[in-house]
């Protein structure tokens, strides 16, 4: 059985009207785009509500939209976004939460799906964005003294020097080769 989702976004535009921006679809995939102040629950609700039963976090990331072309339209440089994943109706919902980059803050998804765990210390990582109550909030991808959020779009292409500091690998001389391969 689908997802009913007409009845679903007039509930979620009812229960959350102050936090919904918008519903939009792109090609074929529902997406629920909402302020951060009550995501635990919007994420909560979209979880235990018998129209969705969003039951399965699939992935959590980040989107940095600086000088994207539609970035005025949200009220944030920064989208987290929540991918779920409904078994009991075969559908698949993105949630798209809004941050500033005033505040780089949002609530932890841990205490809904614990899942969300490493996704989110992904995010911080690559893109400095805090989850407020994550129980173990720390680098996952780069070392602790690394400076800077790769993926921000403002971050320079070719890095800001930090790659010098990593070792020099260099080429196995000749006499470290067996058999015509290198060992």
């Amino acid at each position: 059985m689908a997802v009913d989702w007409a009845a679903l976004q007039k509930i979620v535009r009812e229960r959350f009207a102050d936090q919904v921006l918008d519903w939009t679809e792109f090609r074929g995939q529902a997406c629920l785009h909402v302020r951060r102040e009550r995501i635990v629950e919007i994420l909560r609700f979209l979880r235990d509500e018998p129209f969705a039963r969003f039951a399965m976090l699939s992935d959590v990331t980040a989107l940095d939209l600086l000088k994207h072309p539609e970035a005025g339209r949200w009220p944030g440089r920064f989208a987290v976004v929540y991918q779920l994943l409904s078994l009991e109706h075969n559908e698949r919902l993105r949630v798209k939460a809004y941050v500033s980059e005033e505040s780089c803050e949002i609530a932890t998804a841990v205490e809904v799906w614990p899942a969300a765990n490493w996704g989110e210390r992904e995010v911080f990582d690559m893109y400095g964005i805090r989850f407020a109550g994550h129980p173990d909030l720390r680098r996952i991808l780069t070392p602790d003294h690394y400076e800077g959020h790769p993926l921000r779009k403002d971050y320079p292409l070719k890095g800001r020097g930090e790659r010098d500091r990593f070792p020099k690998y260099t080429e196995i001389p000749e006499e470290g080769v067996r058999g015509g391969r290198k060992a």
